[in-house]
């Protein structure tokens, strides 16, 4: 039999169009199918167009050309019209275009192809429709690109449904869209595949398109989504078939519409919670991994009579149900519905295909996303720090804003721990009853912004927490964190970067604690990281602080490890750091030294402790970071919860809210850190409000030299300012110190001679003690009085009997100043024996810029002359004595 013969035999035509000779050539069954007699014909150009229809005709030209171009087959469906106009039938034409070139640069071609009957409706048309698309191929190309875009663009399950929902296929558009998810039943071992999935068993790896004629589609998928029902909701489809006894490991879940378009949430309540065993569409693709096309409704009714009746009132006409199969798992059906008839040629199932397979990665990618997300976020909220306890006499506010790369925790963290009572001194639970027990606030920031810095930091907190209720000290509660840390890090000697010293002991082997033989960075067959592996995998140190606070005392112990220090805000809205002794950041030594310092909370005053990113975030540096922060400190007022909840959202905002791009830093590096801020207020006592509720207008002393707090006519009294600090005989450098708290202390005196003053008394008395003494300098300085007219008092302390005497230095010696400097600069100063060594002090009368001493207040003289202060208050306890 020859060619043309079998051809004709199944009603497809050859033809050849030659562009040269602008000649087309029929065969007997292609001018049959033209309109023609049913004879070999040629014919014109001219002669063949006027058998096509005109929109048609038109675009045929477009699809020979790009067909020329991409060297592709031309493909295209064309309406061939008769005489009088009128549409004879429907042909699908493939060609093949064969290119000649010539050295004058024309180009002709010649195009063979066949031509076929079309006998189903067109795609999107009801049967008899109207004019259908003759470049349907370069439409469903350009839709199948955009459908994978938007869905691999989809980050969430959410947004995979929604761009599901907003598919329209090129000629053929579903009125109605759903997507069946599979979820498991508890049941036995086995039954269920991976998350949100089950295991295609019986599917035999069939992938829908395989089964065109065979393959029977969800019909009730077309239901949309909806709340369940129940998954014994006896009016749904799920109720048609109760599971066997022998059920198989499909009948073991249940589908669940997840996503629809085209219904209401009324519609889709007898599709919800159906078991997999159902005589259901949805449920049998799922069972055997086949797509089911149901063309009419009869055929429909035909194959599932006992779902039929739930369907009918849609007056749909055509339904496709198509499995979502990744990697061998059936994760669903896909459902699409149509009001007209289609008839589900290759080509659409081709496409329905594509699509449900790029339907089913997306959803896959947006569940392991959520899945994944799910996890990281209970893990980030096991994490986040909490305030758990409630102390009478404080309040205790706490604000996170983590920025590390879309976590919701990061390296930085705090804690409030309740501390074991029975500590001598510490005013703990055991005391009296009622009594408030002693507690930690804990602050610190490990190194880093990713993941590891967040599970670093659990660790971290957990060991802080079980250091603090065994009882420790804070000192020895960082020292052991700190150990812990190290310990915890301890990497074999691979973990030196290349660029780093491989002698220089950077890296620890062995388990944690022990050491073992090679031990060192140094040590043979050393693979050096790179330092972008360093970075990621090598040790990491922690800033902390540690503070245990005796709510009833406001005695606050504090223990630094390489981390900002504190700052009071004092009650008359004075906000001044507190340097405290520290040590090196938790886990750069195995054995490293935390020194205490111990501070009293005065009440209406409120501690701030932070993390740098609070600070620093902005590019701004220390100094710059607290400039910003200061005037939201001092603007706030009052220590009660909403007065604190108010500051912290304000210090917040400072640095993260709009206000914050008009107060960027002087660095060039402005990138956000985690923040991590904590406020403990100590209430004022009942009865007592205002600025000036914790001052009681009393005088600083009695006698010539110390006079009194006057607050003036109609101006409030403020309560004292307070500072005090050790300095150390192996420690000069905290003279400076020293100078710098003083000024913060007196930030706002109006005349800034007598602030130059009081720095160089200071310092003198201090350095006097440090020269002349074996001891320590304690240095106490107060500020009372309302402004304008406040005092000064600055005492320093050391354990000497030996008391000075004013001399007249030569004017080549080089000491005996420092009583002639009191005496020139302070209102008033003297020198007090105590039981174990002596004070001196000075005091400053605040004035006004330029204005005189009062007369009788100039001139030195002895400090016998100067009556030393009745009552002077005892020693500070411990060597560090708090204020107060």
């Amino acid at each position: 039999m020859r060619t043309e013969d079998l051809l004709a035999a199944i009603a497809t035509g050859l033809w050849r169009w030659d562009t040269v000779s602008r000649t087309v050539t029929l065969d007997a069954e292609a001018a049959r199918l033209l309109g023609l007699p049913a004879e070999p014909a040629v014919l014109s150009e001219s002669e063949a167009r006027a058998r096509f229809h005109p929109v048609d005709w038109n675009e045929v030209d477009g699809i020979v050309h790009l067909a020329i171009a991409e060297e592709t087959l031309a493909e295209a469906r064309l309406r061939i019209m008769d005489g009088n106009g009128r549409v004879l039938r429907t042909v699908r034409s493939r060609a093949k275009p064969v290119v000649t070139s010539h050295e004058d640069g024309r180009r002709d071609f010649v195009m063979y192809g066949t031509v076929q009957e079309v006998a189903e409706p067109q795609p999107g048309r009801t049967v008899g429709g109207g004019p259908v698309t003759g470049d349907w191929r370069r439409s469903r190309e350009a839709f199948l690109l955009d459908a994978g875009r938007a869905l691999a663009e989809a980050r969430s399950t959410e947004e995979v449904l929604r761009v599901a929902a907003s598919l329209s296929m090129p000629g053929f558009s579903p009125d109605g869209l759903a997507v069946f998810s599979v979820t498991a039943l508890p049941g036995p071992p086995g039954t269920t595949g991976a998350a949100g999935t089950v295991d295609a068993t019986g599917a035999a790896g069939a992938t829908g398109e395989a089964d065109a004629a065979g393959a029977r589609g969800t019909a009730g998928a077309s239901e949309g989504s909806g709340g369940p029902s129940g998954p014994g909701a006896p009016d749904g489809p799920g109720a048609t078939r109760a599971p066997g006894p022998a059920a198989n490991t499909a009948s073991a879940g249940r589908l669940t519409i997840i996503g629809h378009h085209g219904h209401t949430a009324d519609d889709v309540v007898p599709f919800q919670e159906m078991t997999l065993d159902s005589d259901y569409p949805a449920a049998e693709v799922v069972r055997t991994g086949r797509a089911v096309y149901l063309p009419t409704p009869e055929s429909y009714r035909a194959r599932y009579p006992s779902t039929w009746h739930y369907v009918q009132r849609f007056e749909r006409r055509s339904w496709a149900f198509l499995p979502l199969v990744v990697a061998g798992r059936t994760l669903g059906t896909w459902m699409a519905a149509f009001k007209h008839r289609v008839a589900f040629s290759p080509d659409e199932r081709s496409v329905l295909t594509t699509v449900a397979r790029m339907l089913a990665q997306a959803l896959d990618r947006a569940g392991t996303v959520e899945s994944e997300r799910e996890l990281s976020l209970g893990l980030q909220r096991s994490m986040m720090p909490t305030l758990g306890l409630q102390v009478p006499g404080m309040t205790v506010v706490a604000r996170y804003v983590p920025t590390g790369g879309g976590l919701q925790v990061g390296g930085d963290w705090y804690d409030m721990i309740p501390l074991p009572g029975g500590r001598s001194g510490a005013g703990g639970r055991s005391g009296a009853e009622g009594r408030p027990g002693r507690f930690a606030l804990v602050i610190g920031d490990v190194q880093g912004h990713d993941v590891r810095a967040a599970g670093l930091m659990g660790q971290l907190r957990t060991a802080l927490r079980a250091y603090a209720s065994e009882g420790h000290r804070p000192d020895a509660v960082l020292a052991r964190a700190s150990r812990f840390l190290v310990g915890l890090q301890e990497y074999p000697a691979q973990a030196v970067p290349g660029g780093r010293d491989a002698g220089a002991g950077t890296a620890r082997t062995g388990a944690v604690g022990g050491g073992g033989a090679g031990a060192g960075s140094g040590a043979g067959g050393v693979t050096d990281l790179t330092d972008e592996e360093y970075i990621v995998s090598g040790p990491r140190f922690a800033t902390c602080l540690y503070l245990e606070v005796d709510p009833e005392t406001g005695v606050i112990e504090i223990a630094r490890a390489g981390h900002p220090d504190p700052v009071i805000r004092t009650a008359d809205g004075m906000a001044v750091v507190r340097e405290t002794a520290g040590g090196l950041p938790l886990g750069i030594e195995e054995d490293s030294d935390y020194p205490t310092t111990r501070l009293v909370l005065d009440p209406g005053e409120t501690l701030m402790l932070c993390t740098d990113g609070l600070i620093e975030t902005g590019g701004h540096d220390l100094a710059t970071g607290w400039a910003r922060l200061r005037p939201v400190l001092e603007a706030a007022g009052g220590t009660g919860e909403a007065a604190l909840e108010k500051l912290a959202d304000d210090l917040v905002q400072a640095v993260h809210g709009p206000a914050s791009h008009y107060t960027t830093g002087p660095l060039p590096d402005r990138r956000e850190d985690d923040v991590a801020l904590l406020l403990l207020g100590r209430d004022l006592p009942e009865g007592r409000t205002g600025a000036g509720a914790a001052f009681d207008g009393t005088a600083l002393g009695a006698g010539t030299g110390t006079g009194t707090a006057d607050t003036g006519a109609g101006r409030a009294p403020a309560p004292p300012r307070r500072i005090a600090l050790t300095v150390a005989q192996a420690e000069p450098e905290r003279i400076a110190d020293a100078r710098r708290q003083l000024c913060m202390l007196l930030h706002d005196w109006e005349n800034a001679e007598q602030l130059d003053a009081a720095e160089l008394m200071v310092s003198e008395m201090a350095t006097n003690v440090l020269v002349h003494t074996d001891g320590d300098a304690l240095l106490y300085a107060e500020v009372r009085g309302a402004r304008g007219e406040r005092r000064l008092r600055v005492e320093v302390a050391d354990t000497s009997d030996e008391l000075p005497h004013v001399r007249t230095p030569g004017e080549l010696a080089s000491g005996g100043r420092g009583l002639v400097l009191l005496g020139m600069l302070a209102d008033a100063w003297g020198v007090d024996p105590r039981g174990e060594g002596k004070s001196i002090w000075f005091e400053l009368h605040e004035r006004e810029e330029g204005e005189e001493r009062e007369k009788g207040e100039e001139g030195a003289g002895a400090p016998e002359s100067r009556p030393a202060r009745p009552g002077a208050p005892p020693e500070p306890p411990g060597p560090t004595p708090g204020p107060g």
